[in-house]
């Protein structure tokens, strides 16, 4: 089936699905981790047991989803050796010690914390407790940070050298981790977990409501998700534009990608809905689009040129219909967000949070929405930078071990056939978990559940949450 596939595609089509897999973890636990200390902190400044309920509800998903991002991250440095070694010795300098401060920051913080959050409340008391979740949470942000910076490095690379065998080395290590388009994709990551987590919590919480409305978690959840995109998705949606223009600078060989611009437009380029790629004509069939926009959006100028791929070498372009097409999914989801916040915000308007069953379908619905619109992202990013794993100095067809192709597609069926039976038995597991009502989990809640005069959500009547949307 694979003797068609050179070792490069093949090399190419492991690591991709491989980090595929491993990215949806992270992006989910992320946000995951910080919703836990907020529920924690308002456990502990209200004592209402809804609160806690949900926190020991979610702890549980993050301890399996925290695993299994784990384990699917293990398989990824793997294959830097086994499919990468030649990158790994040019750029090991550089990304190694990036890599290593994560490891050496960010996931001790993580693994050292985490027994105590999970199990610890009863043992260490609640500040204590607070704080070790509160490490959980700031260990995830620092570990996006380290990752983010190493891969930004790899987009747009600066602050090294390169000694004598052709190794970039550092030189100025508070460039190479502050590279120019690092922290546009630091913020534009971060805010994309977030809203991950939100739409989980969001669809998972909608179909509690489905079953109950009156359920407190479920309604508590909702809330909270649902101001989560009001706020979040507009500001993702500003993030991702200044980082469009950072990539326009730097890479716009990607950004002509993104946009289907194969040809030049000295007077404003338009935007373009819809299209089929076709990079051996060089042309955007059947294309569907709003004239100037890209130039105003991308230089505040409806009469700006645009250069197109036809100022590009055919070697140097990135394959044009993957970019194209997995950036405008990314987009429409992002905009399906607003949709839903904006919607769920006037149900809030009118009292109806809470008694909208076409609201609670489309957030349930929208439910696994942001790891498409992050693999989507990722994609983007990615594939926009071929030809190059080191942007504009290292080539894909350079970086490659000297590996034959029949050892590699060995090893990608042995990835498929492990990943379908050991991540297909996690997910469905944190499907079941989340199919489960957290009032379900009551039995495993820790300490006291409420403080005098203080009453519980869960012995609110409906019409007390309606009024005090």
């Amino acid at each position: 089936m694979f003797e068609t596939f050179s070792a490069e595609t093949l090399a190419r089509v492991q690591f991709a699905f491989t980090v595929s897999f491993h990215i949806v973890f992270p992006a989910f636990t992320i946000g995951l981790a910080s919703y836990l200390a907020v529920l924690n902190a308002l456990w502990l400044r209200t004592r209402d047991k809804t609160y806690l309920t949900l926190f020991e509800h979610w702890k549980k998903i993050f301890a399996v989803a925290f695993g299994m991002g784990v384990v699917s991250g293990i398989v990824m440095s793997y294959q830097f050796g086994t499919n990468w070694s030649v990158f790994s010795d040019k750029a090991g300098p550089v990304i190694g010690p990036l890599l290593a401060y994560e490891v050496l920051s960010a996931f001790f913080l993580e693994a050292g914390f985490l027994g105590i959050m999970l199990f610890g409340r009863s043992r260490v008391g609640d500040r204590l407790h607070m704080f070790a979740t509160a490490m959980v949470a700031l260990g995830t942000l620092m570990s996006a940070f380290w990752i983010l910076s190493a891969n930004s490095w790899m987009q747009t690379p600066q602050g090294h050298g390169v000694n004598a065998v052709g190794q970039f080395v550092p030189e100025d290590w508070w460039a190479i981790v502050f590279n120019p388009s690092f922290p546009y994709r630091l913020v534009h990551m971060v805010l994309a977990a977030f809203l991950t987590t939100a739409f989980v919590v969001g669809g998972v919480s909608a179909l509690h409501l489905l079953r109950n409305r009156t359920r407190a978690t479920a309604r508590v959840g909702f809330s909270m998700a649902m101001w989560m995109a009001v706020i979040v998705t507009p500001l993702q949606i500003l993030a991702g534009d200044l980082h469009g223009l950072n990539t326009q600078e730097h890479q716009p060989a990607k950004v002509m990608a993104m946009e289907g611009h194969f040809e030049s437009h000295p007077e404003g380029a338009p935007l373009y809905l819809f299209g089929i790629p076709d990079q051996e004509n060089q042309t955007l069939d059947y294309a569907v689009g709003i004239p100037k926009l890209s130039s105003l959006i991308l230089k505040h100028d409806l009469n700006a040129p645009l250069a197109g791929l036809d100022t590009v070498p055919r070697d140097e372009q990135p394959p044009v219909a993957i970019v194209f097409w997995s950036f405008r999914i990314m987009i429409a989801i992002g905009f399906a967000m607003l949709a839903v916040g904006l919607w769920s915000l006037l149900r809030r308007a009118q009292g109806r949070l809470y008694d909208s069953p076409m609201l609670h379908r489309a957030a349930l619905a929208m439910g696994p929405a942001g790891f498409v619109a992050v693999l989507a992202g990722w994609v983007t990013t990615e594939v926009g930078r071929q030809p190059y794993t080191v942007y504009g100095l290292l080539r894909t067809a350079d970086s490659l071990a000297p590996v034959a192709a029949p050892a590699v597609a060995a090893s990608l069926i042995a990835f498929i056939v492990v990943y379908f039976f050991v991540f297909g038995a996690g997910i469905f597991y944190l499907l079941r978990l989340m199919n489960r009502a957290p009032e379900e989990d009551q039995g495993d809640v820790e300490g006291p559940t409420r403080t005098a005069g203080i009453t519980p959500a869960s012995q609110l009547s409906p019409d007390a949450f309606v009024a005090g949307e």
